[in-house]
């Protein structure tokens, strides 16, 4: 772990000087995008047409060099690398976001948004504003919101048709809070870790399942382990693209713009690139023997509400739940 933090150190200030060399040489800029998931992921699709699209806007002055597959670390350390200026860029899940800036707690709300549609008019909207605009005093500036679907369990030797089935089972959940209290409440022991040691905890019986989306389902392949998919659809926690507010305030006002309209272009293209890899996965997944299963989901509502209710009772996100739920 030593070893790996002192790599990434050594990659990052590589990276800062490079950035430098790029701004001062010539006209050109040269913002550093890292994340996590593979190139075939429908969010990395979407983050290639940010790039071809900037690209075109800035007549090449302005640029993204994207950095996949988790080369400059996982989701929290990409995060901490923006806030100390290391990298430009990154893509988190929102879940994510909620360790560094409160208000993302509130994406990972069971069942908050009733379907798709639900979810989009409320994050390009105001709500989705707000929240954005949240972690600047995290030096964590939003710029947009990805589709990231719907995320539901996924276990080994036991189908799920009701919360009661999650008793006793070890379900694997990202490591942040809203994410372990809401599969407990659920029923389940949640069980956090990083989303790369999965694979073999789910193999060594650590876990007896985890949660996620379809596309994720597929490209790590826990599919080989897991056989049933059961879609509860507890949660639709969006991705975050996110830029570190010290390269957000070195940018000019026409290199901003061009970067949010590049942004707002590539999130209809990334919303098609999902709803593409979600039809394949699917096909793909029955011919590998997963079963599907397809719950009544009014007993995982009404078992999960409790952690709706208790964060309405904190006055600075009882306004956007509200909000949210009288759109």
């Amino acid at each position: 772990m030593v070893l790996k933090k002192c790599f990434l150190l050594m990659i990052t200030i590589s990276l800062a000087l490079t950035f430098y060399s790029c701004s001062t040489v010539s006209d050109e800029k040269v913002l550093f995008f890292a994340h996590s998931l593979p190139t075939s992921h429908p969010v990395h699709k979407g983050i290639l047409a940010m790039q071809e699209s900037l690209n075109e806007k800035s007549d090449g002055k302005l640029q993204i060099k994207i950095f996949p597959d988790g080369q400059l670390g996982s989701e929290r350390e990409a995060l901490e690398l923006l806030q100390i200026g290391s990298i430009a860029m990154t893509k988190v899940s929102a879940s994510a976001l909620s360790n560094f800036a409160p208000e993302y707690q509130i994406t990972v709300i069971p069942y908050l948004f009733r379907d798709n549609d639900h979810l989009f008019a409320n994050l390009e909207g105001e709500v989705g504003k707000q929240l954005l605009e949240s972690g600047t005093e995290y030096l964590l500036r939003g710029i947009c919101f990805y589709d990231a679907g719907a995320r539901s369990f996924y276990t080994k030797d036991k189908p799920v048709n009701s919360p009661d089935d999650l008793d006793g089972l070890k379900i694997r959940v990202q490591n942040d809070q809203m994410s372990v209290d809401m599969a407990n409440t659920l029923g389940a022991s949640a069980t956090p870790m990083s989303f790369g040691e999965l694979y073999t905890a789910l193999q060594q019986n650590v876990v007896d399942g985890a949660e996620n989306n379809i596309p994720s389902f597929v490209s790590s392949n826990h599919f080989e382990v897991c056989k049933y998919y059961i879609f509860d659809e507890h949660t639709m926690v969006p991705d975050v693209v996110i830029i570190g507010t010290k390269f957000w305030d070195s940018l000019s006002d026409e290199e901003k713009g061009w970067l949010e309209e590049a942004a707002d272009e590539s999130v209809e293209k990334q919303k098609q690139f999902w709803k593409e890899t979600v039809a394949e996965n699917m096909k793909m997944l029955k011919e590998e023997g997963v079963e599907f299963i397809y719950p009544d989901k009014e007993p995982f509502v009404k078992k999960s509400r409790p952690v709706m209710e208790r964060l309405l009772e904190d006055p600075k996100l009882k306004p956007i739940i509200e909000k949210i739920n009288a759109n």
